[in-house]
């Protein structure tokens, strides 16, 4: 047992974070987190459906049928800051003297590509203009102009980029004026998240964005409000400072900082959990900020969210039903089989080797349990090559098979068997999903009850040339939903746009 002094539990009470919680994560460093083990990919008719159009059109029906009488919320994970996305740019700035060599020099000996496209193709950005009219005759030749571009794109004293939220960047051009993620994500609300013409949106933010985002909100909802008819009731959270993980040394005691504090970090989108947890809603529809497409694709977009939510209304009609029948105790022997059916063909869920040996009262507490969860509707589109996570049927540690969206980095990549079953995946997840955390009395699941607290990652840091070992919470798509009834459908490509740099701004799909 780790000693924790007065100064350290007055610390752990501030951040409402419990002793037990902090000894746990010590624990599971001293564990380690093993390796997922994979059983096999999903794929389309193995853990993947695939609709006709046909059967698409009668799934956007159904949602249609239905969405008058729920409550609808768009959760949007927006916490992310634009620095990654302009690494490359920080790193040219910094480096590349165009006094002292041609940019086409400083290409050929650095071999920087990210450098090069976006130089080629900078015209094209949706703040292009902007830039141009600010360095305006400031620059001897083409290379210092294209310095002088990035350097404005960044700098404090500039347009200061690097440091804005992502979803508050300019992202899409349209004539004269410039739409942000944040703006994107009202349009998309207004055409599959509104009930009697209000939508509800809930962004998760970082403190030091709140004021930036509410002012976005009152200079653009008002317009995007009267042009698509909709009121939006738009809320926001941070992520809790209780959710922050305790940081060991290389002997698992508690990294201490120089004035002698414990070292607490950030747990990762895992942490959203909680902020998901504290929202209430028939469907919650989950997108990430940075994916958002130009208007010519909304409809796509649209009609291929309300099919999965028409997927998870028609799943947990019948699961609502059979859910109610095992409660009231009017269940037959003949009815468990198809509860059981039910479960394993439409929900995925797999059931261990000694069920079919157990009573009937066994086996009613087990589908009693199964079948009383939240369920997840995730789309999946093909693989094209992007980093994200995968579709996956899974081993547990107790042994229970289920389906999951694994990341590369909880997969063993030198278990060559593990490794062949990462490369003949087909699919993979945009972060693309309909929610459903109810039960059938309209109460809402403590979502904190379906956590996997095994599928979190332990990563090697350093901190003041001290090294130290850091816990990412379970992925918020990830291990905090590795309980949930899980179904994965087949989407269009043109659902995923996100943007991770900023010449993903320059792609065809993002352009206006």
């Amino acid at each position: 047992m780790i000693d924790l002094s007065q100064k350290d539990i007055e610390q752990l009470e501030k951040k409402g974070i419990s002793k037990e919680k902090v000894f746990n994560q010590i624990e599971t460093f001293k564990e380690g987190i093993p390796f997922v083990k994979l059983v096999k990919a999903a794929v389309v008719s193995d853990g993947i459906l695939r609709f006709s159009e046909t059967e698409q059109a009668d799934l956007i029906q159904y949602f249609e049928d239905s969405r008058g009488t729920l409550e609808l919320l768009k959760f949007v994970p927006a916490s992310g800051a634009a620095s990654r996305m302009f690494k490359a740019m920080f790193n040219f700035v910094e480096v590349y003297d165009h006094s002292k060599e041609s940019l086409s020099e400083y290409i050929d000996r650095t071999g920087d590509k990210a450098v090069k496209q976006f130089t080629e193709k900078m015209s094209s950005l949706p703040f292009y203009e902007l830039i141009m009219d600010r360095i305006a005759g400031k620059a001897a030749n083409e290379d210092e102009k294209a310095y002088l571009f990035v350097k404005e794109m960044l700098v404090a004293d500039g347009l200061n980029y690097g440091f804005y939220p992502k979803g508050l960047l300019p992202f899409h051009k349209y004539g004269s004026y410039s739409a942000t993620p944040f703006q994107e994500h009202l349009k998309e609300a207004a055409l599959y998240g509104k009930t009697n013409g209000k939508a509800n949106l809930h962004f998760t933010i970082s403190e030091q964005h709140d004021e930036m985002f509410k002012k976005e909100h009152s200079e653009v909802s008002p317009n995007i409000s009267s042009a698509t008819d909709t009121e939006f009731r738009i809320s926001y959270s941070n992520q809790k400072p209780s959710t922050d993980t305790i940081a060991v040394d290389v002997e698992n005691k508690p990294f201490k900082n120089n004035d002698g504090s414990i070292l607490f970090r950030p747990g990762g989108h895992g942490a959203l959990i909680e902020n998901l947890n504290d929202q209430d809603a028939d469907v919650v529809f989950i997108k990430n900020i940075d994916n958002v497409v130009i208007d010519k694709n909304l409809e796509t977009v649209s009609d291929s969210k309300k099919m999965l939510a028409g997927v998870l209304l028609k799943a947990q009609s019948k699961a609502f039903e059979y859910a109610k029948a095992i409660d009231n105790d009017t269940i037959s022997s003949e009815q468990i089989e198809e509860i059981k059916s039910f479960l394993e063909q439409e929900l995925n869920v797999r059931f261990s080797e000694n069920y079919d040996q157990m009573g009937f009262e066994e086996q009613l507490s087990i589908l009693r349990e199964k079948i009383n969860r939240p369920v997840r509707v995730c789309g999946m589109v093909k693989n094209e090559g992007e980093p994200g996570g995968g579709p996956f049927w899974i081993n547990s540690t107790e042994g229970n098979v289920s389906l999951q969206i694994i990341e590369s980095a909880q997969i063993d990549m030198e278990n060559e068997e593990q490794a062949a079953i990462l490369k003949n995946s087909t699919h993979f997840n945009p972060v693309d999903l309909i929610c459903g955390v109810r039960n059938y009395k309209g109460e809402k699941y403590n979502l904190l009850d379906f956590v996997d607290p095994k599928q979190g990652f332990i990563t090697g840091k350093t901190q003041e040339g001290k090294e130290l070992k850091a816990l990412e919470l379970p992925g918020l798509w990830n291990g905090a939903m590795a309980f949930w009834n899980t179904i994965f459908v087949e989407v269009p490509l043109v659902t995923f746009n996100p943007v991770k740099t900023v010449n993903d701004l320059l792609k065809t799909t993002h352009q206006a």
